[in-house]
């Protein structure tokens, strides 16, 4: 119940705030509270003689209320103020935090939503009807990539080398210009998240697309001649359709749902300090990328810029770029898309016994980062030195 006159415990708390330049009022605490921001205080012993009981603040109100009142205002909303105090890992109550990374994917909206029952080809047939009239389009490369891009091609040439070099080019079966338009991405995308899946014809052309200065894209060619190459490999990841499938398939964002109410706490914890370490390490390569453009000279960021960008480190680095200031929610999708990827990675190693986990250490194939992360299956496959 609200009063104007706090309780001996919330005046600690406000006084807490106080010490530390803060004004906090009683009213603030009963809000953060109703918001499952700040925990109740912790009830005490009766006073004896009908003077009623005591209470003090839980040990960690003390911090969350400092966090508290740095980050919680006026219009913010109040997952973000969970997911924000989170990132300083402050001890927001775990049911909290669960409930803002759901909140996050509840974000992620198609046209067709509100109607679950409609059959799911009539729906993608209505879904490219809508993104056709409305003229939706997903940035496949951000301007500030595409720059770089055009730098680095410039003093290439100028330097009489070819890239990508012949060597490079050979292993891709189907080269040629991407196809693949600006619509073409939003549809998938939007398929991908209502069907849990895409297509291995699809993901090629959306690699193309996604690099499109590049006169061969040997990734993209592994990807679609999966079924070819490694018919054994393919039978056990993918649908008969060709849509990749390491798990049942069903509306991705039920995936994300899932591992936000259920994924290890720590694990939450871990890949969200991972995906701000991906975003930070894109962030500096791009930086020092056009040090060495505006130098003239393609020096070891150039290189680790060409070495990723056919790869996930590549498109990492598009991710961020699309992203100019990231939002919490934003924060906590990557976060949430980055578990599942790695959750795929385990789930593929239960599958196929003998993967060669060891190459994802490879320079240019993954995040730094996500890396780090995946070091239980790239260090145990490693190769014994000598």
């Amino acid at each position: 119940m609200s009063t104007d006159t706090p309780s001996a415990a919330d005046q600690l708390l406000l006084d807490h705030a106080y010490r530390h330049g803060f004004t906090v009022t009683a009213k603030m605490l009963e809000g953060w509270r109703s918001r499952r921001l700040l925990p109740g205080n912790v009830p005490g012993g009766g006073l004896g003689r009908g003077r009623g009981s005591t209470s003090t603040p839980a040990p960690e109100s003390f911090d969350l209320v400092l966090g508290l009142a740095r980050h919680a205002g006026r219009g913010k909303r109040p997952a973000d103020v969970a997911l924000l105090l989170f990132d300083e890992e402050l001890p927001v109550p775990e049911q909290t935090v669960r409930a803002a990374f759901t909140a996050a994917v509840d974000t992620l909206t198609v046209p067709g939503d509100d109607d679950p029952g409609t059959d799911p080809d009539q729906r993608l047939d209505d879904l490219a009807d809508h993104i056709a009239d409305a003229g939706l389009t997903v940035t496949l490369v951000p301007a500030r990539a595409r720059r770089i891009d055009e730098g680095i091609a410039r003093l290439a040439r100028a330097a009489g080398h070819a890239w990508p070099p012949p060597e490079l080019t050979a292993l891709d079966k189907n080269p040629g210009a991407p196809t693949a338009t600006p619509k073409d991405a939003a549809l998938a995308a939007a398929a991908a998240a209502i069907n849990g899946t895409m297509s291995l014809e699809d993901i090629g052309d959306l690699l193309r697309a996604m690099n499109p200065t590049a006169t061969a894209n040997p990734i993209a060619s592994l990807v679609e001649t999966t079924r070819n190459d490694v018919p054994e490999f393919a039978d056990a990841v993918l649908t008969e359709d060709n849509h990749l499938a390491l798990g049942p398939v069903r509306d991705a964002r039920d995936h994300l749902r899932h591992l936000a109410a259920t994924a290890p706490f720590q694990d939450l914890a871990r890949t969200w300090k991972t995906a701000a370490g991906v975003r930070q390490w894109a962030l500096d390569l791009c930086d020092r990328v056009e040090e060495e453009l505006a130098a003239g000279q393609l020096g070891e960021a150039a290189l680790e810029w060409m070495n990723g960008r056919y790869a996930m480190a590549g498109l990492a680095v598009l991710s961020t770029l699309k992203e100019r200031d990231r939002p919490p929610v934003q924060h906590a999708l990557d976060a949430l898309v980055l578990l599942y990827q790695i959750g795929e990675f385990h789930r593929l190693d239960q599958r196929i016994p003998g993967c060669q986990w060891h190459l994802l250490a490879t320079e240019g194939l993954m995040p730094p980062p996500v890396r780090e992360q995946l070091q239980d299956l790239i260090g145990r496959d490693a190769p014994l030195a000598g």
